[in-house]
């Protein structure tokens, strides 16, 4: 867990990855939505395609130079349920209201909730969750 907080565990680059969940691509946009310094997008940024959670696109609109934007990679996308169980948390525990977006099921348009489910497909409570040793060798 600790070296996964190294690569999202502050504020800037989780509300990044929120935005390229949504959809947002372009810095410009990204930077408008955020409210955030140049500096410290840029900087999350880099750190995100360094680290392989994004990666860079070129586009050019007629007339302007070429820009980049950014788009999530496989290991990026990965964070959904992470990201997922980030807002639940937060709704619960922190908002003072609805969230305006929220995550549905495309063919039943119900709420979808994070929840651990074990090896066999059975739901498990999490005061049930308990961390264990590894028994095989790999990393």
């Amino acid at each position: 867990m600790a070296l996964a907080t190294e690569v999202v565990g502050d504020r800037w680059t989780l509300l990044v990855l929120r935005e390229a969940f949504y959809g947002v691509r372009r810095f410009d946009d990204m930077r408008a939505d955020l409210d955030v310094t140049r500096s410290m997008l840029s900087d999350r940024l880099r750190k995100l395609v360094e680290n392989g959670l994004m990666t860079r696109q070129p586009y050019q609109e007629p007339g302007e130079r070429v820009r980049y934007s950014y788009v999530l990679t496989e290991a990026g996308r990965e964070l959904a349920l992470t990201m997922l169980a980030l807002t639940q948390w937060g709704e619960k525990h922190v908002s003072r209201s609805e969230a305006p977006v929220q995550v549905v099921s495309g063919k039943s348009g119900r709420r979808l909730h994070v929840t651990l489910v074990d090896e066999a497909g059975e739901i498990v409570p999490l005061e049930e969750a308990r961390l264990a040793l590894r028994t095989d060798t790999a990393p």
